[in-house]
Formats: structure tokens, C-alpha cells, sequence
């Protein structure tokens, strides 16, 4: 038996390299999917729990979001030991547990890592805040006032107010991103640089195979420190509380999306490419250039293997000339990239309630994403049709959301509990109180009510990653001729020899459709989609038409 084939035998595993290039990916927000232990909180005992509900949906990875050692002031992404488990999340014994179990099941374990920041009990800052002249002095980034006493720059908080914290004892600004409890730290220090590494080898030699990089493009800072331009208002765009939030009105040219970086991504994955078949996806997180840095982080296939920005996160109503625009730009800057696409996860309004779809408009949109060239990540509830959970200002918890309401609620209403259990308490996420509400109106559509109907939403999302998974062209060929006509979208997928013809009507009128010459045969119907008649046909509003072509 050969070191491959011992490695399917052990793990359920089959071995490959390229394993991500067309994924799917299923993310877990570990606070919310499944409680073990009565404690309202959902942990690694509770996910291993559910790893055979995951498996049964055909994916090819979990991505579980931040389950380290942090006081939680943004719930896991302010890290205060980057090797251990926070206790409410259980241990490093049941993450072992979680992992082996993931891998006999045949599903890959993705980790996402926060290496922009830490939180400020991390002990590299404890220590570097002590003095100017200790060993992990500059470690973070710091700053003396101006001869005026204010900060350095301009720079902004996501989270609202100035990026740089006073700190008394080295009488010296440091810098803040996020919350100011989040400390940035240093990466033109060449031992951060290296200690973060060593974070990273910690977990592959655990054996995770991946990493979701969080705020890939927050690392380096400019040197200079120079301010940021203004940002008109028309360009305006961001995801995340466009109107509310200041962080919004600049052009975050230094404070950011530094060339720097790219030498860094080239140690990481020089890192990764020592192991067999292990992966990272990085989060963009840019308004105005994300699928430029797509492009740059992603070319050369010596950086990162993929990652996503916010196109298809934003909060427009996605249209067949916005799925056009999205892919004419990364046609331009990422030619030899790879994206990897959503619709929602723990940063956004959940989809359904985002675009205001109905059942069919959901569906036909899930069968899109599947068909788009780019790895795919679903988010936790997603595969049950849940939409935004309505969250009352007594029971946030997101610090987003508390800064900013009401015009922006945060980020609370997708991070509701998962619903598994129509009839159980809390329906089957545990007992007791929870630490967010768990929606009555998700419980009507939990696990248990989906399994057993044919046509629910859950086994829709079965079917669509089904789909992808019986045809490779889908996952890893090209894609051309994309074209747009009113509401109808049209593009074809080919891979060594095989072309796949996708239409989607996204809109309600009746459109008619023509098939490139040749025969071709569905392979959508599964999905709702609509066989093509001798090259013609019409497509409902909401309907697809995915066909493959026949040999003459």
C-alpha cells in the first residue's frame, strides 16, 4: 500500500492537490451551530456532533470561524493565544477529535486564522506595551503623537472613530483596525513575520487542511504612515454600513493593500506547499479594489490559492449585468486567479432577506453560484432557505451593531443559532438560554422538517452540490461567452473536451433562449432546470437551463 492509498484508508480522504480549485465549502460559526453542554453556546463537541449532517451534504470542506483563546470583545477574532482552544469551545483534544472525525467522513477542516491583529491580552502585547525597548517593542505598531497630542494620521476604525489608541505607559499611539482592543501587529518585523508562521506550522502539523485568512489585506501598514485621500461619495460602496459608518468616506490607500504583502503571502505559502494537499482562501476586504487584489494575491500560484472580495456579499440586488460586470473584471485582473464565491456568512445579512428573494429566485441563485467558475462557500442555515434573524437591541452582542444602531443592526441576525429540531428546545441547538435568541421563524424551517420532503430547500442544495460534484467542467474549467440580455444571463463552462451551457432567467418575465449549434442534453433537471428543445426554448422567470453537449 503506498503513502496515497494509506492516506485514503485512514482518513476517507481521497488525495489531492487541487482539492480547493471548485470546492465547496461549508462555513461554521462554532458559537452558533451546536451546543454540547448547556452552556448556550455552541462548541467543537457540538460540530463533531453534527459532522455526519455535513458530510450528507456532499461538500468538500468545513471552514469553521475563530474557536482560539480571546476574551471575545469581537467574538474569537481577537486572539490572545494563537495555539489553544478558548475553553467555551472546548479543548485541543476535542479538536483533534473533530478533525479525525471530519477526515473519515471525507470532509477537509478549515481553520480561519487572524494574523492582522491580536487581541490586547495577548501576551506579545502585554509585553510590548511595557516599554520602547523590549524585546517585542515593536511587535505592534506605534506611533508618537503629533507635536499636538493627536494620533499620527487620519486612519480610521472599521468600528468607528480614529484607528490609534492612546496608550499611557509608552506615552505613544498604536494602531487598531478594528476595535481598539484588536492591536495590529507589526509586519515589517521580521520576527512577527516568523512567530506567525510558527502559529500557522502549529496547526498544519495538526493536520487542518487550510486556512481562511482573515483580512488577508490588512497586514502591512505603510511605513510613512501617510494619510489616506478622501473617497468621493459616489464611490461610496462598501458592504458593510455603507452610509453610517466614517470608515466609508476614505481612500484606504496606506492604511492598507501595501505591495509588502505580497512578499509575505509568498513565506505562507511556501509554508503550506512543505504539506500534502493544504490550502488557503483570503478574505478582500475592499470596496473599490477588491477583485484587483483578488487578481494580485491570488496570480503566480505561489501566494494564495484563492480567495474572495464582496461582489456577490453586497447589497444590491444581484442582476444578470452585475454578474456580467463581476466576471468582465475578474477576466481583467485576475486571468490566472481563483475566486471563491458567496452570497452570505457571518458578516452580512443573510441573502434571502438582503435581496428579498423567494423560494424560486433562491434556488435558481444557488444553482448559479454553482455553475460560476470559482470555488463556493455556503454558510451555516443557508442550505435551509433561513433568512435574517430579527434581533432586538436588548439581546445584540456585535459591538458592530451596538455602535452603529439602529441605521445598521450588525452583524447579530445571521449569527442566530442553527435550527435542527423543529420540536426540540431551542430547536435542537441545546438547552437553556442561548446566547443569542434562536428565531421562531427559522424553526419552521429546521433540519428535521427539510430531511424528509424531496423538494425542500435543504435537498435542493444537496442536489446543486451534487451537481458539481458529477460534473469537473463546473468545478475547474473555463468559462466564455457570458452574455446579457434583459435579465437573461448565458455563459458556457468547458473542460477537456466537455462544454456545459448554463442560461438563468433573474428575472419574473418569460425570455426565450437559443442553444449554441450541436445536441445537448439537461443535466439541471434536478435542479428545476428546463430541458432545451431541438436548441430553443423559453425559461420561466426564475428558471435556468444548464445542458451538456452531446458528441456528434
Amino acid at each position: 500500500m503506498n503513502a496515497q492509498t494509506a492516506l485514503q484508508a485512514e482518513t476517507g480522504l481521497v488525495p489531492d492537490p487541487d482539492w480547493w480549485r471548485g470546492g465547496v465549502i461549508y462555513q461554521i460559526y462554532p458559537r452558533s451551530y451546536q451546543d454540547s453542554n448547556g452552556d448556550g453556546i455552541g462548541d467543537l463537541k457540538g460540530i463533531a456532533e453534527r459532522l455526519p449532517y455535513v458530510a450528507s451534504l456532499g461538500v468538500d470542506a468545513i471552514w469553521i470561524s475563530p474557536f482560539f483563546k480571546s476574551p471575545m470583545k469581537d467574538f474569537g477574532y481577537d486572539v490572545s493565544d494563537y495555539c489553544d482552544i478558548d475553553p467555551m469551545f472546548g479543548t485541543l483534544a476535542d479538536f483533534d477529535d473533530l478533525l479525525a472525525k471530519a477526515h473519515a467522513l471525507g470532509v477537509r477542516v478549515v481553520i480561519d486564522l487572524v494574523l492582522s491583529h491580536s487581541s490586547d491580552q495577548h501576551p506579545w502585547f502585554a509585553e510590548s506595551r511595557t516599554s520602547r525597548d523590549n524585546a517585542k517593542s515593536d511587535w505592534y505598531v506605534w506611533s508618537d503623537p503629533k507635536p499636538d497630542g493627536t494620533p499620527p494620521n487620519n486612519w480610521l476604525s472599521i468600528f468607528g472613530g480614529s484607528a490609534w489608541q492612546w496608550d499611557a505607559r509608552r506615552e505613544q499611539y498604536y494602531l487598531h483596525n478594528f476595535l481598539s482592543s484588536q492591536p495590529d501587529l507589526n509586519f515589517h518585523c521580521a520576527d512577527v513575520q516568523d512567530a506567525l508562521l510558527d502559529v500557522t506550522r502549529f496547526w498544519l502539523e495538526r493536520g487542518v487542511d487550510g486556512f481562511r485568512l482573515d483580512t488577508i489585506n490588512f497586514y502591512i501598514h505603510d511605513k510613512q504612515l501617510r494619510d489616506n485621500p478622501p473617497l468621493p461619495p459616489e464611490e461610496r460602496n462598501a458592504t458593510i454600513a455603507p452610509s453610517v459608518n466614517p470608515y466609508n468616506h476614505q481612500r484606504h490607500l496606506y492604511s492598507k493593500n501595501q505591495p509588502e504583502n505580497l512578499v509575505f503571502l509568498k513565506r505562507f505559502r511556501a509554508l503550506l506547499d512543505q504539506y500534502q494537499d493544504r490550502t488557503c482562501v483570503g478574505e478582500v476586504g475592499d470596496a473599490q479594489r477588491g477583485l484587483e487584489i483578488l487578481g494580485e494575491y491570488t496570480s503566480g500560484g505561489d501566494k494564495a490559492h484563492m480567495c474572495y472580495a464582496f461582489e456577490l456579499l453586497e447589497g444590491a440586488p444581484l442582476t444578470a449585468a452585475r454578474v456580467r460586470e463581476v466576471f468582465d473584471r475578474v477576466a481583467e485582473a485576475a486571468p490566472d486567479g481563483w475566486a471563491c464565491w458567496a452570497y452570505s456568512n457571518h458578516d452580512v445579512q443573510r441573502h434571502v432577506s438582503r435581496w428579498n428573494l423567494d423560494d424560486t429566485a433562491t434556488r435558481t441563485l444557488a444553482n448559479l453560484i454553482i455553475c460560476l467558475r470559482g470555488s463556493v462557500c455556503f454558510y451555516q442555515g443557508e442550505e435551509l432557505g433561513l433568512p435574517e434573524a430579527d434581533v432586538p437591541f436588548e439581546a445584540l452582542q456585535d459591538p458592530y451593531g451596538i455602535e452603529f444602531w439602529p441605521e445598521f443592526k450588525g452583524r447579530d441576525g445571521c449569527r442566530t443559532p442553527m435550527v435542527w429540531d423543529s420540536q426540540a428546545e431551542n430547536s435542537g441547538f441545546g438547552e437553556g438560554a442561548t446566547w443569542l435568541p434562536v428565531s421562531r421563524d427559522h424553526a419552521q424551517l429546521a433540519v428535521d422538517k427539510q430531511l424528509s420532503d424531496p423538494a425542500s430547500m435543504l435537498n435542493h442544495y444537496r442536489a446543486v452540490i451534487a451537481l458539481r460534484r458529477a460534473h469537473p467542467v463546473l468545478a475547474k474549467g473555463s468559462i466564455s461567452a457570458m452574455t446579457v440580455s434583459g435579465d437573461l444571463l448565458t455563459f458556457q463552462r468547458e473542460l477537456d473536451g466537455e462544454t456545459v451551457f448554463c442560461a438563468f432567467n433573474m428575472g419574473q418575465a418569460v425570455v426565450g433562449i437559443t442553444l449554441p449549434s450541436g445536441n445537448w442534453q439537461t443535466i439541471g433537471a434536478a435542479l428545476g432546470g428546463i430541458a432545451p428543445n431541438k436548441g430553443q426554448t423559453e425559461l420561466a422567470g426564475w428558471q435556468c437551463c444548464i445542458a451538456r453537449k452531446l458528441e456528434d
